[in-house]
């Protein structure tokens, strides 16, 4: 399996991708892609490091696992596929955004527009079975992608990290809170939405503040 990557991330990242648990990970994803049907397509395992440069990261969203349905991860968490129909969790984050900037919710779920921007759209782990929620975990990426945070946190500056549920919140440890702007809410998905806690966060709008009062362009949701 050849890593899709681009190279601002392989300068960043290459004692990660020597160390003995990624091989080992690595090993696991390739057994898995040959003997069960997995998402994303193997060339988007690694979408979120390929679209979002590291030098351009001003923005990190964490999620957890990949879409498991057929045809709907692509690599950036809460994304899906143009043409395919947006999961409850994207269509709470729209709505959102809706209320937040005023905006009308777009007709493609395909997050890749916000990845161009410097936003890094990051899974905890990577790679999930077909139908199988949380198969991939607890094989090595949430080492990957723990790295991945430590990473940006000790070498940018002036970053926004948006935390969204617990599973996020635990990911945000590895944040510096001196050097960059943590903002954390409840999960956007119904069970969260539904108790009040994700509407009316504002993070978008948030966001786009600080971008703007350190000099930044802000991002176009």
């Amino acid at each position: 399996m050849s890593i899709k990557i681009h190279d601002s991330w392989k300068t960043v990242l290459q004692n990660e991708f020597e160390k003995e648990y990624f091989e080992k990970l690595i090993s696991f994803v390739k057994e898995e892609y040959q003997s069960h049907t997995c998402f994303p397509s193997g060339n988007q395992i690694f979408a979120a490091f390929d679209i979002c440069h590291f030098e351009d990261v001003k923005v990190v969203i964490i999620g957890q696992d990949p879409y498991h349905g057929k045809g709907q991860a692509n690599g950036l968490c809460f994304s899906v596929s143009d043409g395919i129909s947006f999961p409850p969790s994207l269509i709470n984050i729209f709505k959102e955004i809706q209320t937040d900037l005023g905006q009308n919710i777009p007709t493609s779920g395909n997050l890749e527009r916000w990845a161009k921007q410097g936003v890094l759209l990051l899974n905890a782990t990577l790679t999930v079975r077909e139908s199988q929620a949380g198969s991939h975990q607890n094989r090595g990426w949430e080492t990957f992608t723990d790295a991945v945070i430590k990473k940006i946190s000790d070498e940018k500056e002036q970053v926004v990290f948006l935390l969204w549920g617990g599973f996020a919140k635990k990911k945000g440890v590895k944040i510096d809170r001196e050097k960059h702007y943590v903002l954390e809410t409840g999960h956007p998905s119904p069970l969260s939405a539904n108790r009040k806690l994700w509407f009316g966060n504002k993070h978008f709008s948030k966001t786009n503040d600080y971008l703007r009062s350190i000099g930044k362009p802000v991002i176009e949701w």
